[in-house]
C-alpha cells in the first residue's frame, strides 16, 4: 500500500516527554491491582521494552536519509526521542524488580544474544523495519486496550502511571514505521513476513520472560493478592493478538484505520502533559 493513502504531510507532531515517575522499591510485587499473574504479565513485558525499543529506533532511522517528506521525517525523529524515553523509564523500573528479588539480567543477556546479536544481525534492514511496524501494530492495540478499559489510571501507582504515559505515546507514533515500510520497501509479502517473524519473537520471548519471573516469584516471601474477577479475566494478551494479526493480514490495512488518538489525549491530559 502506498503511503499516500493515509498522508503524512501536516500529520500531528510526535513529541517526546518525560514520564515524572519516581518508583519506590517498597511498592507491591503485586502492583496491578493486587492481581499476581497480571503483575507478572506486565513485568514480563517491560523486561523487553528497553531493548526492544532501541531496536524499534535503529530499525526506523536506518532509512531516515531515504526520505524525502519532511513531516515523515520529523515524525521519524520524534519516535525515535519517545522510544529512547520509553527505554531508560522502563530499565528504571527494572531496577525496583530487582530490588524486589527478581534477577533480570541473565534473562536480558540470553534475550540480547539470540535477539539482537543473533537475529537482528543476520536480517536484512527491509525486515527489521517490517518487523517493527508490525510489532508497533500490537503494541498500539494493547495500549488501546488498557486505556479504554481504565485499569492503569484507576492504579493511582506509579507503575500505573508509566504505562499509562507509555501507552498514550505509542498509539500517537503507531504508524511511523509502517509509514516509512510503506515509503521505502513496499509490498503485502515484506509486510506478511515482519509480522510472522514479530509475533513469533515478541510471544516467545513475553512467554519466557513471564516463566522465568513466575519461577523467582515462587521462591520469594509470600504477599497478599487476590484472584480476578470474571470481567478482569476478559481480553488476555492472547486475545489481543488475535486481533492484531487479523487486522494486519488486511491488504488494505493502516494503523490509522483505528480512531483511538482520542484515549491518547485523555490519558496524556490526565498525567498532566499536553498532548501535540
Amino acid at each position: 500500500m502506498d503511503v499516500s493513502t493515509h498522508e503524512t504531510q501536516g500529520a500531528r507532531p510526535i513529541k517526546p516527554r518525560s514520564p515524572g515517575v519516581t518508583f519506590d522499591a517498597a511498592m507491591p510485587r503485586y502492583w496491578f491491582g493486587g492481581l499476581k499473574h497480571a503483575s507478572l504479565l506486565a513485568n514480563g513485558v517491560n523486561l523487553l521494552f528497553p531493548k526492544g525499543e532501541r531496536f524499534f529506533v535503529r530499525s526506523v532511522m536506518h532509512y531516515l536519509p531515504q526520505l524525502d517528506d519532511p513531516a515523515l521525517r520529523a515524525q521519524v525523529k520524534g519516535f525515535a526521542g519517545q522510544e529512547h524515553r520509553h527505554a531508560r523509564a522502563h530499565e528504571d523500573y527494572s531496577k525496583v524488580m530487582e530490588a524486589q528479588g527478581y534477577e533480570v539480567e541473565a534473562f536480558l543477556k540470553v534475550f540480547e544474544r539470540i535477539a539482537f546479536e543473533g537475529i537482528e544481525r543476520v536480517s536484512p534492514p527491509a525486515l527489521r523495519l517490517a518487523v517493527t511496524a508490525a510489532t508497533e501494530h500490537f503494541t498500539a492495540i494493547m495500549a488501546e486496550d488498557a486505556l479504554s478499559r481504565g485499569y492503569l489510571a484507576a492504579m493511582n501507582s506509579e507503575v500505573g502511571r508509566l504505562l499509562m504515559w507509555h501507552a498514550a505515546e505509542e498509539i500517537e507514533h503507531k504508524a511511523v514505521a509502517f509509514d516509512v515500510l510503506a515509503k521505502v520497501a513496499p509490498g503485502y509479502p515484506l509486510r506478511m513476513a515482519g509480522l510472522a517473524m514479530a509475533s513469533t519473537l515478541l510471544g516467545g520471548f513475553w512467554l519466557a520472560a513471564v516463566i522465568t519471573l513466575a519461577r523467582q516469584d515462587a521462591k520469594l516471601p509470600p504477599e497478599p493478592h487476590r484472584e480476578p474477577t470474571e470481567e478482569e479475566k476478559k481480553n488476555s494478551p492472547l486475545d489481543i493478538f488475535a486481533r492484531g494479526i487479523r487486522e494486519y493480514m488486511r491488504p488494505s490495512f493502516h494503523p490509522n484505520d483505528r480512531d483511538n488518538l482520542p484515549l491518547a489525549v485523555e490519558a496524556l491530559r490526565s498525567l498532566g502533559m499536553e498532548p501535540a
